[in-house]
């Protein structure tokens, strides 16, 4: 049986374990730099993949994540970050990890070929959700079982594999094909393959987050501020989009309890937090094309 690529021994790894650390780190690094350039290959289909989330959360659907072992845990940081940085309700997504999201260190291996257990959960998939699909091989039976489930259920698959022409790309919505070359540690997924996937998937949901409107001019305008640091960046972008001080941005945040572009429509002349609402919801939520409605603005 021939190896997939990301099984594949590295032709620069012979004698790694006999190198000083800081050349074997620097091996390393180059392993790690030589994967992301395989995501430049897959850049119209990331776009099209951000695309496709967005559809999802303006149709009502939802997004969700599965995968086995590392690339679980790729799917998991990018899942949990989406409410605070673009203030998705979090009932707006879900992650189906094989085994279950883990609630230590332990992460048994064999819960990758858990078809039953995929097919369980899937039970979830609808028609309108975007299911965003991980597996290094690209032919990890827990995906893969989930996979035909969301195609059943009429869902958008957005695939994510590290080896071409693999089950999961195949018939695809969206196939996303990283061919991350050989590993410094051979097979270990979770370097290479896992730095390209987590890329990947950092740029897809964040060109999701712009389509939806909730980036401008590279600020986080639909931010959820739960913490001190995160309400002192609302203040800022508050104060650096309508040119006023921090201070006065605070007063705007407390009117409108502390939503972002509200606070923004506000301080550029909105009469009040619901007239601030309203202009948003007929911008479809998009602060540039709420501020250009304002009668001083062109």
């Amino acid at each position: 049986m021939q190896q997939r690529e990301t099984e594949q021994l590295h032709p620069d790894a012979e004698g790694l374990d006999q190198l000083p650390p800081d050349c074997a780190a620097r091996l390393l690094l180059s392993g790690q730099r030589a994967a992301l350039s395989a995501v430049e290959q897959a850049l119209p289909q990331i776009a099209r993949a951000g695309r496709a989330m967005a559809e999802a959360i303006t149709g009502g659907g939802r997004l969700i994540y599965a995968a086995a072992g590392s690339s679980g845990l790729m799917a998991m940081a990018d899942a949990c970050e989406l409410p605070g940085t673009f203030g998705i309700a979090a009932d707006r997504i879900l992650i189906l990890m094989a085994g279950g999201l883990p609630r230590d260190a332990a992460m048994p291996g064999d819960t990758e070929d858990a078809v039953s257990e995929a097919e369980e959960v899937a039970a979830v998939i609808r028609a309108g959700d975007a299911v965003i699909l991980i597996s290094a091989s690209g032919t990890t039976p827990y995906p893969l079982a989930i996979k035909r489930m969301a195609e059943a259920r009429g869902a958008c698959t957005i695939c994510i594999a590290n080896n071409p022409g693999t089950p999961l790309l195949a018939g695809a919505t969206v196939p996303v094909c990283l061919p991350t070359p050989p590993e410094i540690l051979a097979g270990s997924t979770r370097m290479g393959a896992g730095t390209a996937q987590k890329a990947t998937l950092n740029m897809m949901s964040t060109l999701m987050g712009i389509a939806l409107g909730h980036v401008h001019d590279g600020m986080m305008v639909n931010l959820c501020a739960d913490n001190a640091k995160l309400r002192r960046r609302a203040a800022g972008i508050v104060a650096r989009v309508a040119n006023i001080s921090d201070d006065l941005a605070q007063t705007h945040l407390s009117r409108c309890g502390g939503d972002v572009k509200t606070a923004i429509l506000l301080a550029c002349g909105a009469e009040s937090p619901n007239t601030a609402g309203d202009m948003l919801a007929r911008a479809g939520g998009r602060l540039r094309d709420a501020l250009a409605a304002l009668p001083d603005r062109s």
